[in-house]
């Protein structure tokens, strides 16, 4: 079923109105889902503009698309969308930063910690020294992650268990925002083991230091990269730093399509946002302005490889994960962080002159507004 724009901004300002406790008939549900799949097909549109318009452009097996060389193309994505998935290792629940695009925004300092002397790997508590079983009774994953929130507080706890999957040739990629990172640590990770290092540097802003300490790592870590979710901020803050950035010598810019939740949705409250496949919701330009970077990366022949993580990419991620575990077909935990439609965070998109629907159409009788649909 089409909709008009009109029509849609006048439903979803009738939604929005309506107590939380009250649910949506069938017919109104219908109408909300209409309206959510004309805003995704409208913005599918527009990325597919940008995408014809990048030199070069790549498909990983369908899965996700990048520019660049092949060989800095990031081995924990291949792991994670190729592989056994994204097999995350858990310690460290505390940040000493406070970006407005975390998922935790608001709750740093609620997180639950893992136990001391503890890892949770898979859902479950480990200590350094049950490695060994894990590997003997699992087959080694093709890769793993380390996760939430900040591992460089207590980064020599890490070099243990690095050292472990590294013997047993997993490969490992670890997440940091690069503040506390020096020589001395990053040393330290490399002997250990670590295969790859992610900079969040839209963290720090793209902060001097985070850059300096990106060049030191990949004096010791095989591959080093960003990734940083795309955000306004950010892109500007590359662009005055980009020359500085791409000689540190790193190998990658994953480009995150930021997506938001109950705890950061505040921080961009009034931006125009999309659903993607009733899962991730996020504002249109954070994917837009990874385009337009990969779009001047490869017209300038960057020596990185720009990897467009966005929520495609993820809806990929997940089927891939539960194909692996032997899931029946179509199966994903892929969905949305939100327990409804946040109906009145899309009245921005409805209200915007310059976003237009690929295709409208008048309700039938009996979903219009004005035909007290029940």
């Amino acid at each position: 079923m089409y909709i008009s724009k009109r029509d849609a901004l006048s439903w979803f300002e009738f939604f929005a109105q309506l107590p939380e406790e009250e649910g949506l008939s069938p017919r109104q549900q219908e109408i909300a889902w209409a309206v959510i799949a004309q805003i995704e097909s409208a913005e599918e549109s527009r990325i597919r503009a940008l995408e014809e318009a990048v030199p070069g452009l790549r498909s990983l097996e369908g899965r996700t698309r990048y520019v660049g060389d092949d060989a800095r193309f990031p081995r924990g994505c291949r792991s994670c969308l190729l592989g056994t998935g994204l097999s995350a290792v858990r310690r460290t629940n505390r940040c000493n930063l406070r970006c407005p695009f975390c998922y935790d925004y608001g709750e740093m300092d609620d997180q639950p910690p893992i136990g001391a002397g503890y890892w949770e790997i898979g859902g479950s508590r480990f200590r350094e020294e049950d490695v060994e079983l894990l590997l003997r009774v699992h087959e080694p994953p093709t890769g793993i992650c380390y996760v939430y929130l900040e591992p460089f507080l207590e980064i020599e706890q890490y070099y243990g268990i690095i050292a472990r999957f590294h013997a047993a040739g997993v490969h490992q990629h670890l997440y940091t925002n690069g503040t506390l990172a020096t020589e001395e640590n990053l040393r330290a990770l490399g002997a250990a083991g670590l295969d790859e290092l992610r900079f969040n540097l839209g963290a720090s802003g793209a902060a001097d230091r985070v850059i300096e300490a990106m060049g030191i790592a990949k004096r010791y870590i095989p591959w080093v990269g960003i990734e940083t979710p795309m955000t306004p901020e950010f892109f500007d803050a590359f662009h005055e730093k980009k020359d500085a950035i791409l000689a540190t010598g790193i190998d990658f810019m994953n480009c995150a399509e930021l997506h938001l939740n109950p705890n950061n949705l505040g921080n961009y409250w009034g931006e125009p946002l999309y659903m993607y496949r009733h899962g991730y919701v996020s504002p249109i330009w954070s994917h837009e302005l990874t385009l337009r970077l990969m779009r001047e990366a490869a017209e300038e022949g960057w020596p990185v490889t720009l990897h467009d993580c966005c929520n495609r990419t993820k809806f990929a991620r997940d089927l891939n994960l539960r194909a692996k575990e032997g899931g029946w077909f179509g199966a994903s935990a892929y969905g949305s962080e939100f327990p409804g439609i946040p109906f009145e965070a899309f009245l921005p998109i409805l209200r915007d002159d310059t976003f237009r629907f690929v295709k409208e159409a008048p309700l039938p009788v009996g979903y219009r507004l004005e035909d007290g649909v029940i």
